[in-house]
């Protein structure tokens, strides 16, 4: 488990040096199949955690990074060149960001993963933050998106084993649901501007 932590960990500070679209996609597909991973691992005696896990593969691993990738074929060249925080600053503060949810996550807290577990959750959330925050490409903020909800649904798992199968199943509707509208947003914005770079969008206001 401490493995998988680790490699969590390093997907989420990969995400922040990446600019390529492409490549942001490919570590979130690989993040998510970890995740999947530890559900199979926390899974083996549970049907309805093994049915997550086939969630996770099926719906994070397959259909949310390929939609991203048919995405980023149509953008062509298109990269995050002009982030808030650039590559170096931005593995400073996800190694402050890591540091911090360690220093938050106390050792005592009931986690059925480990506290270890827990602060990499943790750490994943704020990570994804920061990425919607200060990307300005539709689809890194996209990638955030899904490394926040990762985050989220491992703190679920490691504080309570799972959250019941038919409240799984809702967020895992919901949130195919919105990365299917942000997708079909980004597609828009390439065809109305030419780029994905959200920050055009300020020039709407009247």
């Amino acid at each position: 488990m401490q493995v998988l932590a680790l490699l969590l960990l390093l997907s989420a500070f990969l995400l922040m040096r990446a600019n390529r679209l492409a490549s942001a996609v490919h570590i979130l597909l690989v993040q998510s199949a970890i995740v999947a991973a530890v559900c199979v691992m926390e899974g083996t005696a549970s049907i309805h955690m093994l049915v997550a896990a086939i969630l996770t593969i099926v719906i994070k691993v397959g259909i949310i990074p390929y939609a991203l990738l048919r995405v980023v074929k149509l953008l062509r060249h298109e990269r995050e060149v002009n982030p808030i925080l650039g590559p170096n600053a931005s593995s400073l503060v996800a190694a402050a960001t890591i540091v911090l949810a360690y220093a938050l996550i106390d050792r005592t807290l009931p986690a059925v993963l480990g506290w270890e577990t827990l602060a990499v959750s943790l750490s994943l959330v704020l990570i994804g933050l920061l990425l919607i925050t200060t990307r300005h490409q539709a689809i890194m903020q996209i990638v955030g998106l899904i490394t926040m909800e990762n985050g989220l649904y491992l703190i679920g798992l490691s504080t309570t084993h799972g959250l019941p199968l038919i409240i799984e199943l809702g967020i895992f509707f919901d949130v195919l649901v919105a990365v299917s509208v942000l997708v079909i947003l980004t597609y828009r914005l390439k065809k109305s501007f030419q780029s994905t770079d959200t920050s055009i969008l300020k020039k709407l206001k009247g």
